[in-house]
This record gives C-alpha cells, structure tokens and sequence, in this order.
C-alpha cells in the first residue's frame, strides 16, 4: 500500500502486486472474443473486406499488445494445422485490436473463413493461438440468387388475405456435408423444414425501405436435413411491407407497397463436393392456412378450424395446392441483414388478475413492454377469444386504449383473437404483430381463467448487454431499470419512438438515447444497419426525414436538424464509444451533403426550420435556437470526420463554416446586458453550453445564470427532450453534476421520479403522463450514470475506450456506485464505496488500454501534503492534484484506491 498524501493506492495480494516489468514471473496474456463486424460468428454477412477485432486478457498489470497475427483459413483443418490459405497477416508490429481489416484473398460468396489470432504482449513474447472463430460470406452479387420471387395467386391486388403457406417437397439422396438457407420473406416470415420452425428470430427480416433495399437472412440448416423426403415451409405475413391498415403515417401508400413475397434459396453440399439447389419459383405450392388477418399496429387473428396439420412436414400431400406465382418482387437492392435480430427474450408471467366485468378479464403483468402474449385455453370449437394490449386502465379497471388507437384509421388497434378448434388444450402465440403494453384485456373466453390462461413474450432486437450500472440510491437503480426498459421495447429490429401507438422510426427519439444505448447494448451492429436506412431516404438535396424509414408521409420532412441530426451524430458516437472510423468514411459524403442543405436553408447562419425542444415541462424555446445548434453540431463534426479521413480542404472549410455559425449564434442569441441566451430559458442557455457555443469569456456567467434560473424552479428542470439532455451534459461539463443531481432525484412534477411514484415501469413520453407511457426520449439519463456517478468515459483523444477517463463524482446521498461496461477492448470496472470517512474505489482497466483515474479526496489537505512518496512501478503513476482529486495514470489492470474524505 502506497501512501500518496491522503490516497492510498492498495495493490492486492499475489499476482495483482506484480508488475510485468519487474520480470519475476512469465507474462500471461490470452485472446477472447474474437469478433467479424461486431458479430460474434456472424454467417452471411456481404462485406468483402470485413473488419475483425478481438479482447485480451491477463491476470497481470500493465499488459498491452505490440504486435498481432491474423490466420484465416477457408477449412478448419488447414487453420488447425497452422496452413492459412486464405490470409496470414505475419507479425504486424501494432496495438490495434479492433476494426483490422481482412487484407486477405479476395472473399467469393459463400466462403468459409475460420481464424484465429495471436498477440505479442509488452514484453514481445507471443500467446498462445486463441480459440478459431469463424465468419461465412453470404451471397454479394445478383448472379449468386437463383431463387425467383413469389407470392400467392392474386394479381395485383393488395387487399389483406389471409397469410400464405409457401412449400416445397425435395429429396436428398446423398450424406448432407453442409447447407445454406439464404431468404427474404416480405413483410415478415416464418421459416420451417421437416415441420420444424428454423431458428429463432421472429418479425424478420428487419424494416428497411423495400424498394430500396430488402435484408435477407441465412440459417445453417445442416442437421435439419434428412436422407429421403425432405420439405421446405414459409409462412408470410404483411408486416411493414403490406402495410394494408389506415393511419396518420400513410403507409398503406408507402412506394413500396405490395402482396407479401418470398426469395428463398436452400444450397446443400454434399461429402462428395457435388452440390444441390432447392430455390423458390413457379414449381412452389402455396395455400392459406389459420391466419386470417395480420396488421403491424392492428394485431393478428387466427382461426385454429383452419389449420393444415403436417403442411410443413415432408410426406405432406401439397397436389391441390395452386403453383406460386412468380413476381417482380421489391425493387430495393437485397443485403445481408448483419445485426442481431428479433427475438423472444423472456417471458414473464402476470402479477395480477381482475375481473372489472363480468366475462372482462385484464392480466396485469407489472411490467409495460414490447411483444405479445401467448395463449393456453379449452373450449369448443369456435369460441373467440379477443386479446386487446394497453398500457393504461379506465377508473373502473378495464382496459384503456384511448391514446394508443387515436392515429389508427381502420380496424381495431392492439388486438389479437384467437378461433379455437376445439381439440384439447390450445397453445398458442402471434407471429406477424407486436404490441407495446402492461396490460391484456382478454373476453370470449370459455370458463373463468387462472394466471396460467396468458405468458408474457417480451420482444425485441436482441443485444448482447455491454453495461451494469447500480448505486445506493434506490430512485436512480429504478430510474436505471425503466431506461433499459424502454430502450428495447423500441428497438424492434429499428429504434422507435414507442411500440405500440406509431412503432414509427423517428430520429430525434433515438439520437437522444444513443449513448445510453451505446453504454448499456452491443447496439453499434443494429445502429449501422439504421444508417444505411438514412442512406437509403435521402434525398437529392440532402434533406432527410424524420422518420426512418418513412412511408413519404408529407410531415415528416422539414422536421429539421434536432431530428435529421441523428444522421451525423450516432455514426460520431460509434467512432467515439465504438473507435469506428468505417463508418464515418462509409456515409461522409452524405453527411456532408445533408449540412450543405442546411446551409442552403440558413439565413446569415441561423436555421429557423424544424422542431424545437419536444415535451417541454413548461417554457417554450425557440425552434432556431436548437436547429442552429445543430447546424453547428453537424458542421463540426463534418470538419473532424474529414480531418480524420484525410480530407484537409474539408475539414477547413466545414471547420470555418462551423466557426462562422458559432459567431452568429452568439451575435443573434445572447444578450450582453443579462447575460442570457433567447431570454433565458433552460433550453437555450444549456443549448449554448452544451454545443459550445458560449465564448469563453462569458462561460462562467451563463452557467452561473442557468443555475440560478435552476434554483429559482426550486432546483427543477424546464425542458423538453433536447433541453433535457443539454441540460445533464452541459452542467456537469461545467462543474455543476450536483445540480444534475438534484433534477434527477426529484419525485414532483417535472421529474422521473414522478413518473415511478405513478408506478411507471418504463420513461414516459411527456412530463405530466398524458401521452405514451414507453418512451426512450428521456433516456440520457442513464449514460450520466455511468459517466458521472461510476465515472466511466472514452476520452475524446484516444476513442473508443483506448484510453479511459475514470472520474467518479461523489453526489448528495450516494455512498455507494458501481458499474461495468464492456468495451471493444474489454471489461471497464468502477466501483466505489464511503466507509468511515475513506473512499474505497476498486476499478478494472482492460488489457491495452490506459486509464486516467481521478481519486476523490480531501483536496485542502492533499494539497498541503503533496503527493508523498511514489512506487517505482510504472503500472500506476501520480500525475497530479487537479481540486478535490488525485489523478494516477494507469497501465491495464485492477486497482484500488483508499482516500480520505
């Protein structure tokens, strides 16, 4: 234990208090979690040059990489036996471990390519060879699909029919080596073989503008083939695609709109290397089965009495079913759906149930979500149980759908029924519909239920979590569990503003609940696949909507940049939590077309269009306010992306440009006398802050001004979504978290502490509760957590958690934070606790990575002191005192630290 003034540094026992440098003992150091574009074994995937990263692991200090080597063989054999045929990097003298890119033989489709890593650590000794990973290609060109599209007989007509059954008998005569299933079924499919379901996803493929591009998934269907008859099945259902239901939204006029269609592609290779082809076209049987009507926002029916039992198995009889017919399918470009998908992620069972009438029944889950309930009921035959979803209930206890069904123009909203056939106990669950809700209003049914009559599905896209967070304060654990909530319930293959009222895209919503994603889910996968969305709906001009994907629907353009910004700030936040720099280079020229629209738009630099600060507690700001914000925002990150790309004439010119906005917003904004930016509202003044727009002389007087318009509201916040989150970032950059936290731990009117005395289980849409009640705009919140309370931070300098800012803050009544969150590079730890005066902070700092650590300490004392004596070790070195902290460098490991207070 080394004294340093009033901070201990405390090494633990044995390996812990070694240093690699010392040299007393081997270094250790193992490759983990080999990753192909964030994927974990990805199969399919369509980039030829794929980036490919990985972790390390050691249980000593200070360890790093200097060196790698990548093998990528075509056969497991060949990589096994250390004979790559495909790419042997050689010793590459370097520390990237994220994001090297496969400079290999170029990749045909449907390649196999298994690899394997090993590193050379600080002390230039080599690892052992990790673990083989594999990625596979799936299908890059239109000459690899041979496979037609189909649909059921029907012409043009897009009227809702009932969904098709799509099948195809084969036979496989020789012992199975491999086989491929490559399909896209629009709007969603269901994919099944020998009268199994294949895989696990659900409401795939993702939502994509069709007629620009379609997501197409692959399955290895291996072990599901069997020597003799074989059968293939597809069940399609409308999804987004048919979207044949009236709304505000317009999209049963989306350019897109068509019959539900099938591309699906079996290839099988056998052990003798001879191949076989089962694709979709004309010789398919199709017919309709037990759904009646599906509908995204509306639900789905299903009618048992018209099941075809076995349609999917091999020795079915299919001879009266009509062929399919062969169509053009959508126009859009088809691409692998590289994101995790859509899936069931736990079920959850009622907390309560109520009869408020008689034969009324509402299941009452505790838990407001996205999915749908599954269904165990006996009857007879015909009996029609109706399931209606809601987030709300009346005063007399039944069902409430008021706000959800306002925007929806025909049929009934959030509803399943379900036809029994009357055989036996009936399970069952909708396949093409999700809905968001706490609630289930259940009629029809045949006797009086019991808890078990209705499972929960919770539904969404399925992320690995990246992030635990937790504190001594139970309103911020609460407050954490609700964004988290929030966060997935809409996240449905897209983000979404809410899951069941609109289900739409729109991007203010996510950009402002970005980094909370980013902290919390390995989202950077799903975020990529949004952006090719946004690709995909600009316009010409470089005017984006503000949904995406969008039907056309006239309001949502000219939303303005506090929406359309998402489109240069998630690709800036990837490169800052994520170190991707591909993805910048990837969408720059459009990013960069979208803020020459702006300025197309701007008069003397200020940007009047657009939405302003949505849902605002009480005052009002400005619309130009916050879209010349953004205007800055955007022309500066456009500046550094191409300084980063190599772009210098660029980066001056947007650099100049962003300069010139900054000047006019202050000439235009701030008045001298008082101090105040647009009359002082939280938004503006914290909007001026938080994009750094104040000049420097005059920081201190607008933070002092927005502070004391704080304390005049009794310590509230007065701001919309956009206000909300300039206001936690732009206070605590100035010093001022403990004003922050003040807001946050509010329980009165505005606050999210409000929201849980109301029993909120998820963020609400509006201050006051009268709107949606699943809601993800409010949710930075979260990314304050951990960056304020745990004190987790990428530093700017050194991006995606290269090197790591761990600043703690200690604030009002917490004693007690701790969080994790697992980075490209590895796990980051930050764990504190006060007891008996002394701040006891244990952190964990991955293998090649280095960590600025900020101890809280008593500062006056400290100060008088000095630093005292130092280890000689380099693992951990003092740099400073900086206020009421000490600061160390660190090297990789774990640490813990002992101050005073």
């Amino acid at each position: 234990m080394i004294r340093l003034g009033t901070v201990f540094c405390v090494w633990g026992a044995a390996t812990w208090g070694m240093s690699v440098a010392d040299g007393q003992l081997p270094s250790e150091v193992r490759v983990t979690d080999l990753r192909c574009e964030y994927l974990a074994n990805p199969l399919g995937i369509d980039v030829v040059q794929p980036r490919l990263s990985w972790k390390l692991e050691s249980a000593w200090r200070g360890q790093k990489q200097t060196a790698y080597q990548i093998l990528v063989a075509s056969e497991e054999r060949l990589l096994r036996d250390n004979k790559p045929d495909l790419w042997d990097s050689g010793k590459v003298a370097s520390d990237q471990s994220i994001h090297v890119v496969y400079a290999g033989k170029p990749l045909a489709a449907r390649t196999r390519c298994y690899w394997s890593v090993r590193v050379w650590d600080r002390d230039d000794k080599p690892t052992a060879v990790s673990d083989r990973a594999v990625w596979e290609m799936g299908l890059l060109a239109p000459k690899d699909w041979q496979a037609k599209w189909i649909s059921a007989p029907g012409g043009a007509d897009k009227a809702p029919q009932p969904a098709p059954l799509f099948r195809k008998a084969f036979s496989v005569a020789k012992r199975v080596q491999s086989a491929r299933v490559y399909v896209c079924g629009l709007g969603y499919y269901e994919l099944r073989l020998n009268g199994d379901k294949v895989g696990d996803h659900v409401l795939d493929p993702a939502f994509t503008r069709y007629d620009r591009r379609a997501l197409y998934a692959t399955y290895d269907v291996t072990r599901q083939l069997r020597k003799g008859p074989n059968a293939l099945g597809v069940i399609l259902g409308n999804g987004w695609y048919n979207m044949h239901t009236r709304c505000v939204w317009d999209f049963d006029k989306a350019p897109w709109r068509d019959r539900p269609a099938l591309l699906c592609q079996l290839e099988i290779t056998f052990d003798d290397d001879s191949k076989m082809l089962v694709a979709s076209n004309a010789t398919w049987r199709v017919t309709t089965g037990p759904i009646v009507f599906d509908s995204i926002r509306n639900g789905e029916t299903y009618d048992a009495r018209l099941e075809k039992a076995g349609w999917d198995a091999a020795d079915a009889n299919d001879a009266g079913w009509p062929a399919a017919q062969v169509v053009s399918g959508p126009q859009g470009r088809l691409t692998a759906q590289m994101m995790p998908p859509v899936k069931v992620t736990r079920m959850l069972r009622p907390a309560k149930l109520s009869e408020p009438r008689p034969g009324v029944y509402i299941f009452d889950f505790g838990q407001n979500m996205a999915g749908w309930v599954r269904l165990r009921v006996f009857g007879p035959a015909g009996t029609e149980v109706a399931m209606r979803y809601g987030e709300r209930l009346n005063p007399d206890g039944t069902l409430d759908q008021k706000e959800i069904g306002q925007h929806i123009k025909t049929g009934k909203p959030q509803t399943d029924t379900y036809i029994l056939k009357g055989r036996g106990t009936e399970l069952w669950e909708p396949r093409f519909a999700y809905h968001g809700f706490q609630y289930v209003e259940v009629t029809g049914l045949p006797g009086k239920p019991n808890a078990s009559a209705l499972e929960a599905r919770v539904v969404h896209t399925a992320f690995d979590p990246a992030g635990t967070f937790e504190c001594s304060n139970d309103l911020f654990n609460r407050i954490q569990r609700n964004t988290l909530w929030s966060y997935v319930s809409n996240f449905v293959g897209y983000p979404t503003d809410c899951p069941h009222r609109e289900k739409n895209g729109w991007t203010g919503d996510a950009h402002l609940a970005a980094e909370t994603g980013l902290y919390n889910f390995e989202a950077a996968a799903a975020y990529a696949k949004w952006l090719n969305d946004f690709r995909d709906e600009q316009r010409p001009t470089g005017e984006l909507p503000g949904i995406v994907p969008t039907s056309g629907w006239g309001y949502q353009w000219g939303n303005g940049p506090a929406w359309d910004s998402a489109y240069v700030l998630i690709p800036w936040y990837l490169y800052q939590y994520r170190g991707d720099t591909r993805i910048l280079a990837d969408h720059y020229d459009r990013l960069k077309l979208y803020v020459d629209y702006l300025t197309s738009k701007a008069q003397n630099h200020i940007v009047t269009i657009g939405l302003g600060d949505w849902a605002p507690a009480k005052t009002t700001t400005p619309e130009k306010v916050t879209s010349t914000g953004y205007y800055y925002r955007d022309a500066l990150i456009v500046s550094q992306a191409a300084a980063l790309l190599g772009k210098t004439e660029d980066a001056r010119k947007y650099g100049d440009l962003a300069a010139a906005i900054r000047n006019a917003f202050h000439q235009e904004f701030y008045d001298p006398q008082t101090g105040l930016y647009a009359g002082g509202t939280q938004t503006a003044m914290s909007c001026a802050l938080y994009h750094g727009l104040v000049p420097p002389e005059e920081r201190a007087r607008v933070v002092g001004k927005l502070v004391e318009s704080i304390q005049a509201k009794d310590g509230h916040l007065d701001a919309g979504i956009l206000g909300t989150k300039y206001l936690i970032d732009a206070l605590t950059a100035a010093g001022r978290a403990e004003v922050v936290y003040g807001m946050a731990t509010k329980t009165d009117y505005p606050s999210w502490g409000l929201w849980l005395e109301q029993g909120a289980t998820t963020l609400w849409e509006q201050w006051d509760g009268n709107a949606s009640r699943n809601h993800i705009m409010f949710g930075h919140i979260s990314a304050w957590f951990y960056q304020v309370l745990a004190g987790i931070n990428p530093d700017p300098e050194a991006v995606g958690f290269q090197h790591i800012i761990i600043k703690p803050q200690l604030l009002g009544d917490v004693t007690w934070a701790r969080a994790e969150h697992a980075s490209m590079y590895g796990k980051i730890a930050s764990a504190w606790e006060i007891r008996e005066g002394k701040l006891h902070l244990q952190i964990a700092v991955p293998v090649n990575t280095t960590a600025t650590v900020y101890v809280p300490c008593a500062g006056q004392e400290t100060r008088a002191e000095g630093p005292g004596a130092t280890h000689r070790a380099d693992d951990a070195r003092f740099v400073r005192v900086e206020g009421n902290y000490v600061v160390f460098e660190v090297q990789s490991g774990t640490y813990e630290f002992v101050a005073q207070l």
